[in-house]
């Protein structure tokens, strides 16, 4: 079981989270960021794994999600930026402290794989392993669901935010409950991420994408409806001095006849893609190199 614990950002706001320790010496440290609106404890699985292989591990849930949601999410002034900003801050500044000088690789699902570009610390992680990792541009949905997820999450998700001052996602089995300046910056994202901030503000938003220049390697998967090739591009872009690597795996590589945007932290994957993550992790290593490589382009 995990210890629990509670990390602090700089603005004060406690976050609940829960280290997993291997039995001995730890061969490395890896955070855990989540999906918009999942549950860290979704991830608990892949994290008892890790420490099984000898990695001591750092999930947490966002502010205004599960452990970490106030007491009222109507009085909430959460942004999605605060996730990276503030809350993967916080995550590796706590986990540096554990350990300074071990290697840290940050392991992110959707926007999980993408926040860490907001957080000044995150310049102290080694490696990063995104998985389906984009910023959900209506545009770049898949085009077979793109109007359907176009209504769902930018007309019915916002109206429903004004009508409630926050998303009651878990009460409609749409995820968790959202912050409602999640949900907005969610239904509102324009094409370009920086222009959903204050023009005072894009600068150092950009600068810091750009700080970062640890190795990315981006999965994402062919039957992913969020995570489509335009998506994962238009989030790497952002990463412009970062060593890339992008693969996009097919759920019959993976022995499975469908994956999608959520499955692949399931205990199913085990012998799968969570072995395979362990080269990443551990060495830097690709294991998925023999796969086609789609090119990383400029898609904003």
């Amino acid at each position: 079981m995990p210890k629990q614990l509670s990390l602090h950002c700089r603005d004060g706001y406690p976050l609940a989270a829960q280290l997993w320790l291997p039995p001995g010496q730890a061969r490395g440290s890896v955070i855990v960021s989540s999906a918009t609106g999942v549950l860290a404890r979704y991830y608990a699985r892949y994290a008892g794994f890790l420490r099984e292989h000898g990695y001591a591990v750092l999930t947490y849930d966002y502010r205004g999600i599960g452990g970490s949601r106030p007491a009222s999410l109507r009085k909430a002034t959460i942004r999605w930026r605060d996730w990276g900003d503030l809350d993967f801050d916080a995550a590796v500044r706590w986990m540096r402290q554990r350990d300074p000088d071990g290697p840290l690789v940050a392991v992110g699902h959707s926007i999980g794989g993408f926040l860490p570009g907001f957080a000044e610390s995150a310049t102290e992680v080694d490696r990063f392993l995104s998985v389906g990792a984009q910023y959900a541009y209506w545009r770049d949905y898949a085009a077979a669901q793109r109007w359907q997820m176009f209504a769902k999450w930018h007309l019915f998700m916002p109206a429903v935010t004004a009508l409630c001052g926050y998303f009651p996602g878990r009460r409609l089995g749409w995820l968790e409950d959202l912050p409602a300046g999640v949900a907005r910056e969610w239904a509102f994202r324009r094409s370009r991420l920086e222009q959903s901030y204050p023009e005072h503000e894009r600068a150092e938003v950009l600068r810091r994408f750009a700080a970062i220049s640890a190795p990315i390697l981006a999965v994402s998967l062919s039957d992913d409806e969020y995570g489509t090739l335009p998506a994962i591009a238009r989030g790497l872009s952002y990463y412009r001095n970062a060593a890339v690597q992008q693969v996009q795996l097919s759920p019959a590589v993976l022995g499975m006849e469908q994956v999608g945007h959520f499955d692949l932290f399931r205990e199913r994957h085990r012998d799968g893609f969570w072995q395979a993550s362990l080269a990443w992790i551990g060495e830097g290593r690709n294991p998925w190199s023999g796969e086609a490589q789609p090119s990383v382009s400029e898609a904003c």
